[in-house]
């Protein structure tokens, strides 16, 4: 009896990792147009209504895979979540950093390389990685 409860309960664990590292395209969709459009621009091009006064004009966000189309997850997440700390009007790049913390889960590079970070930045990492040569 014990050993099927344990058994449950490292299958249920088991479930609610992979669900957890699953990436949702549509959330990230919505978290860009909520937390980033504004600098990035609704198409992602760097020409949002606060580009004109930044110190900082915001990257084109639809250019950031290589030319072999790798898509640098890496250097994408550690921006987002502030490993990276560009500075825009004197605060770390993001504004809104703190409104993605928790729920930690983590992703993986192209290279198979983990990263820590939350389920929210994995999904605007989804969502990015779908505008790359648009």
């Amino acid at each position: 009896m014990i050993r099927a409860i344990v058994g449950g309960v490292f299958v249920a664990a088991g479930m609610m990792a992979s669900q957890a590292g699953a990436q949702d395209v549509e959330e990230g969709a919505k978290l860009y147009q909520h937390y980033c459009a504004t600098c990035h621009g609704i198409d992602a091009t760097g020409h949002g209504p606060m580009a004109g006064v930044l110190v900082i004009q915001p990257a084109d966000l639809t250019t950031l895979a290589s030319d072999d189309g790798t898509f640098p997850v890496a250097r994408v997440v550690s921006r987002i979540d502030g490993r990276d700390p560009l500075v825009s009007h004197g605060s770390p790049m993001p504004v809104y950093g703190p409104y993605f913390d928790g729920q930690d889960t983590s992703m993986k590079t192209p290279q198979g390389q983990p990263i820590l970070t939350s389920q929210p930045i994995v999904d605007l990492v989804a969502y990015l990685e779908t505008l790359q040569g648009n």
